[in-house]
């Protein structure tokens, strides 16, 4: 690796690196667009899913080709992934001792790119080289544009929240689906009110969150200032059909994925498909989970959100009734959680 060499001399040099950015493949954190825990990270980039984890780093040799390289020096790339992300610089230049392999290509999205060198580009194959790995299409729906899309309301989980009509308590209804939030004088979105018991059926699909227009790097985008709040489904209730002629209940989906949560006490699933990290406030934590065709993020102390491969683009928020409380606090004790 010549990631230390002058730029001038490592361009045209197939065997320099220009480190461009980097990212954890660990128990507790991995890129998620490949796989819903981390062993099916791992198999995706074809490595074995070692204990202590991997590091990621994502580069251009000196003739412009994109390369991941996977080292196992994780400290290192944990330490420079928190200087950048402190707006410090930091020379990541891993030993050639602690790379593992080499992989033609890049599995998520680089911004940048290096300086002097040809735009990036897949290397070329040789004979018994993997096929280059590329991000996922931004033109589709599936598990991976799911599993970003749940990154990103993880990562904004404040402006998620702020959509959402405050969650009705136990035997109460949800919020009218028809009710539309009025702005703030702050221009902030407020919540709406119960609807009329005497209208608001108990077991009626919520609406889901509305998000913003995303762009293919964000299958999910936060929610427009002002945007009506979505009423939550309380985890509490029981499946129930959908009223005749209504379609299907959206939140059918939502309460196989509380069973299968549930499923996931008695019998833990594989690590990394609950993993609990700090949240934007100190003391609490975002609770993240995945599954066969769905993710969910929750705090353990509030409400959840659950996205399904099955409807795409679509936030489901679900309430804190008698049962997610309870549930929420299990998978939290559970959880995989960084070092």
């Amino acid at each position: 690796m010549a990631g230390t060499d002058p730029i001038a001399e490592a361009v045209g040099d197939a065997d320099a690196l220009f480190v461009l950015t980097a990212a954890l493949l660990t128990p507790a954190r991995f890129p998620s667009v490949l796989g819903d825990d981390y062993p099916a990270a791992c198999a995706a980039l074809g490595l074995e899913p070692y204990g202590e984890g991997y590091g990621l780093v994502f580069g251009q040799d000196g003739l412009g080709a994109r390369w991941t390289v996977v080292v196992d020096d994780v400290s290192l790339v944990a330490v420079a992934i928190s200087s950048w992300d402190c707006g410090m610089a930091y020379d990541l230049s891993p030993d050639e001792r602690s790379v593992v392999t080499g992989l033609p290509g890049w599995p998520l999205d680089v911004a940048s790119r290096a300086p002097g060198v040809p735009a990036p580009h897949d290397p070329e194959p040789e004979e018994g080289d993997p096929a280059p790995l590329v991000p996922p299409s931004g033109e589709e729906w599936g598990p991976a544009q799911r599993r970003l899309g749940a990154d990103e309301v993880a990562r904004q989980w404040t402006a998620w929240r702020a959509q959402v009509t405050d969650a009705p308590g136990a035997g109460d209804r949800p919020a009218d689906p028809s009710a539309a939030a009025e702005p703030s004088p702050s221009g902030a979105p407020s919540t709406s009110t119960t609807a009329d018991p005497a209208t608001a059926a108990s077991d009626s699909p919520a609406a889901p969150v509305a998000a913003a227009p995303a762009s293919p790097a964000d299958p999910v985008a936060a929610p427009a200032a002002g945007a009506a709040p979505g009423p939550a489904v309380s985890g509490a209730e029981d499946a129930a059909a959908a009223p005749a002629g209504a379609g299907r209940d959206p939140y059918d989906g939502v309460r196989r994925v509380l069973d299968e949560l549930q499923g996931y006490l008695d019998q833990p699933p594989p690590v990394g498909r609950v993993r609990s990290d700090a949240g934007e406030s100190e003391g609490v934590r975002t609770l993240r989970a995945d599954g066969p065709g769905w993710s969910l993020v929750a705090r353990a102390d509030d409400m959840a959100f659950v996205l399904l491969d099955e409807l795409p683009g679509e936030v489901l928020p679900v309430a804190r009734g008698p049962r997610l409380p309870a549930l929420l606090e299990g998978l939290d004790a559970m959880a995989v959680r960084p070092s």
